[in-house]
């Protein structure tokens, strides 16, 4: 096929992924199913297209996996994950090597698999895709503490997960020492270049004046990839550097901060759909059947088994050293929201393309995997928001970025939060000067069945409503803080000793 023909089909796979995500959003179904099936459409058993290469696929899957961590950096907030970042680094590196432990073992002794190829596949299941738990948390209202521990342990476990499966793919075994040296080298090296382009990138762009404001959001990819390829050099985790540099990158006051996430997200869109209609077009459907079974037993060990018995262990290890101390219903949420997507199909690459591995085995590990994300992402994800409502951690009331391209706001050094009320919130009835807001905060509109007017002092806040609050960036965690207490307890939450925390 000539170029024309091969951008016309790209195109069309583009825009129909597009679509596919409005449909996705609207029927609860996972977008990630949508493009792999457009994958497997267009494929050697759909309309005969050939892609048979996992070294590609593995190269072209790494730097998709890059974009999408650096996207997940510049639109997490740092006030959001700061308190759960302790957490999510024992959920990183301890819950990993728990999680890779609970699935070896019963997949080697129920199924018979030996033990390298048992580690093997408990290391590419163990990461959770931080494609599929941003795009939850960002349509799924959640507890600040619970929201920042998903997503910070998303965009730091590929790191450890990737280091893992290297290894054990890798034609000799290094000694368990050797092997924990490295991991600590990596992961070390790694932090340090992130946590050196990130503030070095921030310092560049307040002191280069770009002619073009367009300009502003491709200079901080190409930072995040300096890290990211910088890192590689070293020897050092990659996707840990560009996911720090992004996290410090979009938590700076930097110029054009709107458009360069809202650039990014762009682009993390685009490598998801490119990555999974890849990883789609490299799965062979005649191939798969014969690894149903297995991978749907592997897959229940996962869910059932090694997911809750590492946040348990995790857990009990944070209230050990005193740095977390979660509940019941929310170990239970953590360990149903353990979404495996793009990342262990990508992972399940490395070994088919190492030559140390069995190409059959590696293919057939390949093939279990793919039949896993497919299978229990299905389960697991529409089923988020019931779990979360019938554990109660549902919080519909919480303040919400609403991502806005406004020079004034920039300017202003202020953030613009919107909040919907909700029936069981105690807002309601509430009057607006009753806030109580800092002086530096101000509800600015009121959105009331359709109809949006600028409310006064003695405006009463009714259920459905939904509040624009502008908030200079200083006092917008106090500002949120402020409306949980209200909601929760009402406007004398501050007598109660409820603080919104």
């Amino acid at each position: 096929m000539g170029l024309d023909v091969w951008l016309l089909l790209g195109a069309g796979i583009v825009i129909a992924a597009v679509i596919a995500v409005r449909v996705a959003h609207w029927s609860g179904l996972p977008s990630l199913l949508i493009f792999l099936g457009f994958g497997l459409l267009i494929g050697e058993s759909g309309f005969g297209l050939q892609f048979d290469n996992p070294e590609l696929a593995q190269q072209m899957g790494m730097i998709a996996l890059a974009v999408i961590l650096a996207e997940g950096g510049l639109t997490t907030t740092w006030s959001h994950v700061r308190g759960a970042i302790p957490t999510a680094l024992v959920l990183a590196t301890v819950g990993v090597g728990v999680s890779i432990a609970a699935v070896a073992v019963p997949v080697h002794l129920l199924l018979g698999v030996d033990w390298r190829s048992a580690l093997l596949l408990g290391a590419i299941l163990a990461s959770t895709d931080a494609a599929a738990v941003f795009s939850v948390l960002r349509r799924l209202p959640l507890p600040p503490r619970l929201a920042g521990i998903l997503e910070a342990e998303s965009g730091l476990n590929d790191a450890p997960t990737v280091i893992a499966v290297m290894l054990l793919s890798a034609g000799t075994s290094p000694s368990l020492g050797g092997a924990l040296f490295e991991v600590v080298f990596e992961l070390v090296v790694g932090a340090g270049v992130g946590l050196a382009v990130g503030p070095l990138g921030v310092y560049a762009l307040r002191r280069i004046a770009l002619p073009v404001s367009g300009l502003y959001p491709i200079a901080v990819l190409a930072l995040a990839f300096v890290a990211y390829a910088g890192a590689v050099l070293l020897h050092a985790s990659g996707f840990l550097a560009v996911y720090l540099a992004a996290l410090v990158m979009g938590n700076s006051r930097m110029p054009h901060r709107a458009a360069s996430r809202g650039f990014a997200e762009g682009v993390a869109w685009l490598a998801q759909i490119g990555l999974f209609v890849m990883l789609g077009l490299l799965a062979s459907p005649s191939e798969i059947p014969a690894s149903v079974i297995p991978g749907l037993i592997a897959g229940l060990i996962l869910v059932a088994v090694a997911r809750p018995l590492s946040i348990v262990v995790c857990s009990l290890l944070a209230r050990l050293v005193r740095i977390d101390r979660l509940g019941w219903r929310e170990q239970a949420f953590l360990s149903w929201a353990g979404l495996r997507g793009a990342v262990p199909i990508v992972l399940a690459t490395i070994p088919w393309a190492a030559t140390s591995i069995d190409d059959a085995t590696a293919k057939f590990m390949f093939n279990e995997v793919f039949v896993i994300v497919v299978v229990y992402t299905l389960v697991q994800g529409p089923t988020l928001p019931f779990v979360a409502k019938t554990l109660g951690l549902s919080t519909p009331d919480e303040a919400r970025d609403l991502e806005v391209e406004s020079a004034p706001l920039e300017e202003l050094n202020a953030d613009l939060l919107q909040v919907r009320v909700p029936p069981t919130s105690k807002l309601q009835g509430v009057e607006i000067f009753e806030l109580r807001l800092p002086a530096d905060a101000q509800v600015t509109l009121i959105v009331r069945e359709g109809r949006s007017f600028v409310p006064s002092d003695s405006t009463r806040i009714r259920v459905d409503d939904q509040l624009l609050v502008v908030t200079t960036a200083a006092c917008r965690e106090t500002v949120e803080q402020r409306i949980r207490a209200i909601s929760r307890r009402g406007k004398l939450a501050g007598w109660f000793g409820e603080r919104g925390t």
